[in-house]
């Protein structure tokens, strides 16, 4: 094998080579590898979420919080007795919390402009809790 290319010495090849394998640690490469790392997450975390609050007679709003984000851990195994099926199944959801209020813009003066959401300060891996999460309990 040659390091050299046609018309190209080979201290132009290596050059090139280091060139490339510099610009992959910057900075700017590490958001491609935080990417491919929350592909493989497993666990809950706390993450940046941004939402449109909407309410009637108010102009929208972009929000940005922090919101539960995660995958956990999850099976289900047939078994002899009723119901035939046992399973665990956890979800991502919010263990902590605090409530935050916001003034919507251009609100109609018939309308209160309060706008409430939470941001997340903690979450687990754990059952779902229709009260809290948008989930399915029972088929």
């Amino acid at each position: 094998m040659t390091l050299q290319r046609k018309g190209a010495p080979w201290w132009c090849v290596i050059l090139l080579y280091c060139t490339v394998l510099w610009a992959g640690l910057q900075p700017q490469s590490l958001t491609k590898a935080s990417a491919i790392n929350l592909r493989r997450f497993i666990g809950c975390a706390v993450r940046e979420f941004t939402f449109l609050a909407r309410k009637p007679g108010c102009a929208s709003l972009h929000i940005t919080t922090d919101a539960c984000w995660g995958r956990c851990e999850t099976w289900e195994k047939p078994v002899l007795d009723p119901p035939f099926i046992e399973s665990y199944q956890r979800v991502c959801t919010y263990n902590e919390t605090r409530m935050v209020t916001v003034r919507l813009p251009n609100c109609s003066s018939t309308v209160e402009p309060s706008y409430t959401y939470p941001v997340a300060l903690r979450c687990d891996c754990g059952v779902c809790l229709t009260s809290t999460t948008e989930c399915i309990t029972s088929v």
